[in-house]
């Protein structure tokens, strides 16, 4: 109370007392509560209990807040894909090429998720390489401006060593994201990226690497857009359906005799049973109960409306309840 009024002030009696509070976050967005090593984000709530002659009693507890993140965006879900090629040279010597190329399905994950690789490594040199794999995440710290970046291995994988003149293909190797943080890319201050090296380490030379940028979030991939990028990330899928064409003049529906009978139509034709009973009778959607006009003949295939005009006053109208 700035004013130092008792006004809405009232003494609390001895004995445990509970108040019930609650607090907004605001609309604009949070960045999601992380641990560094040169920086952190971290959100708390602060209670202080006054009391005349006596030093304040102070209370801090912090609570997580997460950008939620939608994997689900078509961005998140294009493939991510790359090709590197790498001759080593000795002296005057110069070996075959070492070739690269990976793919991945999407660029959006979840942690607990498996990221499946397709990849092809061509071994065209005198040396024995190994093809391997890593999740990595870099932290950027911005302050003063100046910046720090840390680098960590999240994850990585390992394949079988390839001796010259061979090839290994990867259909679909996985590599799980461990429980990991969101990325964070709209702060400041703090920025967390992920991504996901495919490389071939090479005795006594530089290693061959392709680097895949990821986006960890935290709205799982839907079934839907699970069916989406899986068809999209088949290459080999047939498009000769693309090139057939509509006929010009669509073809007659058949006769109404040939669908209902006419047993069938005079059955709907019954009368129906008080409006209590029938609500009563209705377990299901409304549409599936609507008999009057489930047998009604449509018009016929080249019949045109002689009076456009009236149609709207002579359509049927739904019964008020």
């Amino acid at each position: 109370d700035d004013d130092n009024s008792e006004e809405g002030l009232h003494t609390i009696q001895s004995g445990r007392h509970e108040y019930a509070f609650s607090f907004e976050l605001p609309q604009t967005p949070l960045a999601t509560s992380f641990e560094g090593r040169h920086g952190s984000v971290r959100y708390w709530v602060k209670a202080e209990l006054h009391r005349p002659w006596f030093l304040p009693v102070k209370l801090k507890k912090e609570f997580t807040v997460f950008e939620h993140i939608d994997i689900n965006t078509p961005s998140l879900l294009s493939p991510q894909a790359g090709t590197k090629e790498k001759t080593l040279c000795c002296w005057f010597c110069t070996s075959g090429p070492i070739s690269l190329s990976a793919k991945i399905e999407r660029k959006g994950y979840t942690p607990g998720e498996s990221i499946q690789i397709f990849a092809e490594i061509e071994n065209c040199s005198s040396r024995v390489v190994v093809p391997k794999a890593a999740i990595y995440q870099t932290q950027a710290f911005y302050a003063k401006g100046k910046m720090k970046e840390v680098k960590q291995l999240v994850a990585n994988l390992r394949g079988e060593s390839l001796s010259s003149g061979k090839t290994e293909t990867w259909n679909g190797k996985q590599l799980k994201i461990p429980p990991v943080s969101p990325s964070i890319l709209d702060c400041s201050i703090i920025r967390v990226e992920y991504s996901l090296m495919v490389y071939v380490d090479i005795p006594g030379a530089m290693d061959l690497f392709l680097n895949l940028p990821l986006v960890i979030g935290t709205i799982p991939l839907h079934p839907f857009g699970s069916r989406t990028s899986s068809v999209s990330s088949q290459c080999s899928m047939n498009m000769n359906w693309l090139g057939l064409t509509l006929p010009e003049r669509p073809e007659a529906p058949p006769s109404y005799a040939e669908v209902v009978t006419e047993e069938q139509r005079q059955s709907s034709l019954a009368p129906l049973g008080a409006c209590d009973d029938f609500e009563r009778a209705l377990p299901g959607p409304l549409f599936a109960y609507i008999q009057e006009f489930r047998f009604l003949p449509p018009p016929l295939y080249s019949e045109i409306d002689p009076n456009p005009d009236q149609a709207t006053d002579d359509r049927p109208s739904c019964p008020s309840r």
